[in-house]
Protein backbone atom coordinates (compact mmCIF):
# COMPACT_ATOMS: atom_id res chain seq x y z
CA UNK A 1 0.00 0.00 0.00
CA UNK A 2 1.63 3.67 -0.84
CA UNK A 3 1.60 6.04 1.90
CA UNK A 4 2.32 9.05 2.33
CA UNK A 5 2.85 11.18 5.53
CA UNK A 6 3.48 14.19 3.42
CA UNK A 7 0.91 17.63 4.24
CA UNK A 8 -1.16 17.27 0.77
CA UNK A 9 -4.18 19.39 -0.56
CA UNK A 10 -6.26 16.12 -1.83
CA UNK A 11 -9.02 17.89 -3.49
CA UNK A 12 -9.17 21.49 -6.22
CA UNK A 13 -11.75 23.91 -5.15
CA UNK A 14 -14.52 23.71 -2.48
CA UNK A 15 -16.20 20.40 -1.56
CA UNK A 16 -19.66 20.19 -1.58
CA UNK A 17 -21.64 18.14 2.11
CA UNK A 18 -21.83 14.98 0.11
CA UNK A 19 -18.10 15.44 -1.16
CA UNK A 20 -16.91 16.22 2.43
CA UNK A 21 -18.17 13.09 4.04
CA UNK A 22 -17.51 10.71 1.06
CA UNK A 23 -13.52 12.16 1.55
CA UNK A 24 -13.74 11.95 5.34
CA UNK A 25 -12.50 8.10 4.54
CA UNK A 26 -11.08 8.16 1.07
CA UNK A 27 -9.47 4.85 1.35
CA UNK A 28 -11.93 2.89 2.24
CA UNK A 29 -11.78 0.48 -0.24
CA UNK A 30 -8.67 -1.07 1.14
CA UNK A 31 -8.62 -5.11 1.79
CA UNK A 32 -6.88 -4.49 5.06
CA UNK A 33 -9.37 -1.66 6.39
CA UNK A 34 -10.00 -3.53 9.29
CA UNK A 35 -6.71 -4.55 10.54
CA UNK A 36 -4.02 -2.29 9.11
CA UNK A 37 -2.65 1.23 10.73
CA UNK A 38 -4.92 3.90 9.05
CA UNK A 39 -3.36 7.06 10.41
CA UNK A 40 -0.32 7.20 7.65
CA UNK A 41 -2.93 6.87 4.71
CA UNK A 42 -4.88 10.34 6.56
CA UNK A 43 -2.41 11.86 7.92
CA UNK A 44 -1.56 15.07 6.56
CA UNK A 45 -4.60 15.23 3.98
CA UNK A 46 -6.39 18.40 3.90
CA UNK A 47 -9.13 19.98 1.51
CA UNK A 48 -11.49 23.58 1.27
CA UNK A 49 -15.58 23.32 2.34
CA UNK A 50 -17.79 25.75 2.66
CA UNK A 51 -18.77 28.18 5.84
CA UNK A 52 -21.86 25.91 6.38
CA UNK A 53 -20.16 22.74 6.38
CA UNK A 54 -17.09 24.33 8.90
CA UNK A 55 -20.31 25.84 10.51
CA UNK A 56 -22.44 22.24 10.62
CA UNK A 57 -19.18 19.95 11.28
CA UNK A 58 -18.70 22.75 14.34
CA UNK A 59 -22.36 22.44 15.95
CA UNK A 60 -22.18 18.25 15.58
CA UNK A 61 -20.47 17.32 18.87
CA UNK A 62 -18.89 19.60 21.34
CA UNK A 63 -15.08 19.59 19.67
CA UNK A 64 -11.94 18.44 21.44
CA UNK A 65 -10.20 22.08 21.21
CA UNK A 66 -11.16 25.42 19.95
CA UNK A 67 -8.05 27.45 19.62
CA UNK A 68 -8.18 30.71 17.47
CA UNK A 69 -8.58 29.81 13.86
CA UNK A 70 -9.01 26.03 14.61
CA UNK A 71 -11.32 23.27 15.72
CA UNK A 72 -10.72 19.42 15.94
CA UNK A 73 -12.92 17.19 16.50
CA UNK A 74 -13.05 14.78 19.65
CA UNK A 75 -13.11 11.79 17.84
CA UNK A 76 -10.54 9.82 15.96
CA UNK A 77 -10.01 8.41 12.88
CA UNK A 78 -6.85 6.46 13.63
CA UNK A 79 -4.39 6.02 16.35
CA UNK A 80 -4.23 10.42 17.48
CA UNK A 81 -5.25 11.17 14.03
CA UNK A 82 -8.75 13.48 14.11
CA UNK A 83 -10.45 16.30 11.81
CA UNK A 84 -9.14 19.71 12.27
CA UNK A 85 -11.37 22.72 10.95
CA UNK A 86 -9.99 25.96 9.94
CA UNK A 87 -11.28 29.46 9.15
CA UNK A 88 -8.77 31.26 7.74
CA UNK A 89 -8.58 35.06 5.93
CA UNK A 90 -6.11 34.45 3.00
CA UNK A 91 -5.60 37.20 1.19
CA UNK A 92 -8.21 39.12 2.38
CA UNK A 93 -11.05 36.72 2.32
CA UNK A 94 -12.30 33.87 4.75
CA UNK A 95 -12.13 30.71 3.54
CA UNK A 96 -12.62 26.88 5.47
CA UNK A 97 -10.74 23.82 5.11
CA UNK A 98 -10.63 20.37 6.44
CA UNK A 99 -7.16 18.76 7.77
CA UNK A 100 -6.40 15.28 9.23
CA UNK A 101 -3.89 16.56 11.83
CA UNK A 102 -1.62 13.96 14.57
CA UNK A 103 -2.13 15.09 17.88
CA UNK A 104 -0.08 13.08 18.44
CA UNK A 105 3.00 15.30 17.11
CA UNK A 106 3.49 18.31 18.93
CA UNK A 107 2.56 21.54 16.95
CA UNK A 108 0.94 19.24 13.57
CA UNK A 109 -2.99 21.37 13.55
CA UNK A 110 -0.17 24.73 13.75
CA UNK A 111 2.03 23.34 10.86
CA UNK A 112 -1.49 22.51 8.73
CA UNK A 113 -2.50 25.60 9.24
CA UNK A 114 0.65 27.49 7.79
CA UNK A 115 1.14 24.62 5.13
CA UNK A 116 -2.48 25.95 3.77
CA UNK A 117 -2.18 29.43 4.10
CA UNK A 118 1.26 29.10 1.76
CA UNK A 119 -0.23 26.43 -0.57
CA UNK A 120 -3.54 28.81 -1.08
CA UNK A 121 -1.42 31.87 -1.28
CA UNK A 122 0.34 31.07 -4.81
CA UNK A 123 -0.34 34.11 -7.06
CA UNK A 124 -1.43 32.08 -9.68
CA UNK A 125 -3.20 28.96 -10.01
CA UNK A 126 -1.02 25.98 -10.10
CA UNK A 127 -1.13 22.22 -9.53
CA UNK A 128 1.45 19.92 -8.99
CA UNK A 129 1.40 16.28 -10.09
CA UNK A 130 0.91 15.02 -7.11
CA UNK A 131 -2.69 17.18 -6.81
CA UNK A 132 -3.45 16.41 -10.24
CA UNK A 133 -3.35 12.63 -8.78
CA UNK A 134 -4.73 12.86 -5.68
CA UNK A 135 -7.81 15.13 -7.38
CA UNK A 136 -8.61 12.07 -9.43
CA UNK A 137 -8.53 9.80 -6.47
CA UNK A 138 -11.15 12.43 -4.40
CA UNK A 139 -13.68 12.69 -7.44
CA UNK A 140 -13.51 9.47 -9.04
CA UNK A 141 -16.74 7.34 -8.18
CA UNK A 142 -15.79 3.89 -5.96
CA UNK A 143 -16.81 1.63 -9.15
CA UNK A 144 -14.07 3.38 -11.19
CA UNK A 145 -11.30 3.04 -8.81
CA UNK A 146 -9.51 0.87 -5.87
CA UNK A 147 -6.80 -1.21 -4.46
CA UNK A 148 -5.40 -3.52 -6.47
CA UNK A 149 -6.27 -7.10 -4.88
CA UNK A 150 -5.44 -11.01 -5.60
CA UNK A 151 -6.41 -10.28 -9.00
CA UNK A 152 -3.71 -8.47 -10.31
CA UNK A 153 0.00 -9.08 -10.33
CA UNK A 154 1.69 -9.16 -7.21
CA UNK A 155 3.65 -6.04 -7.64
CA UNK A 156 0.53 -3.98 -8.35
CA UNK A 157 -1.55 -5.70 -4.89
CA UNK A 158 -2.45 -2.89 -2.31
CA UNK A 159 -1.92 -0.07 -4.67
CA UNK A 160 -4.42 2.18 -5.51
CA UNK A 161 -5.79 1.46 -9.12
CA UNK A 162 -8.35 3.81 -11.15
CA UNK A 163 -9.83 2.55 -14.86
CA UNK A 164 -8.63 4.16 -17.67
CA UNK A 165 -10.67 3.14 -20.97
CA UNK A 166 -8.09 2.14 -23.90
CA UNK A 167 -9.10 1.00 -27.34
CA UNK A 168 -7.79 -2.59 -27.42
CA UNK A 169 -6.68 -2.51 -24.07
CA UNK A 170 -7.84 -5.95 -21.92
CA UNK A 171 -7.23 -5.06 -18.67
CA UNK A 172 -8.38 -1.13 -18.33
CA UNK A 173 -7.34 -0.74 -14.22
CA UNK A 174 -3.49 0.92 -14.40
CA UNK A 175 -2.28 2.18 -10.83
CA UNK A 176 -3.02 5.82 -10.13
CA UNK A 177 0.63 6.85 -9.60
CA UNK A 178 1.49 5.82 -12.84
CA UNK A 179 -1.18 7.58 -14.72
CA UNK A 180 0.71 9.88 -17.65
CA UNK A 181 0.35 13.28 -18.40
CA UNK A 182 -2.37 12.54 -21.24
CA UNK A 183 -4.00 10.29 -19.28
CA UNK A 184 -4.13 12.50 -16.08
CA UNK A 185 -5.86 15.34 -18.45
CA UNK A 186 -8.16 12.78 -19.63
CA UNK A 187 -9.17 11.82 -16.36
CA UNK A 188 -9.59 15.75 -15.14
CA UNK A 189 -12.57 18.10 -15.18
CA UNK A 190 -12.37 20.25 -18.20
CA UNK A 191 -11.39 23.34 -16.46
CA UNK A 192 -8.25 21.83 -14.18
CA UNK A 193 -6.66 20.15 -17.48
CA UNK A 194 -4.99 23.21 -18.61
CA UNK A 195 -3.46 24.92 -15.09
CA UNK A 196 0.04 25.49 -14.94
CA UNK A 197 2.15 22.94 -13.39
CA UNK A 198 4.13 23.31 -10.30
CA UNK A 199 6.89 21.29 -9.08
CA UNK A 200 6.62 19.94 -5.14
CA UNK A 201 8.23 21.55 -2.71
Amino acid sequence: MTLSTTIRKVYQGVADRRQMFRMFDRHAQRSTRFNDDAAPLHRGEWFEISQSDHNYMFNILPPLFIRGEMFALREFLAGRITSVFYELNIDGAVRYFHAYCDLGEKGSPDRMREAIRERESWPVRLMTREERIEHIWSSTHDDYRGYADWRFPVEMRGKRVVIVYRSGQGHPFRLLDHLTDDEIAEKLPVHLRHLPKQHAA
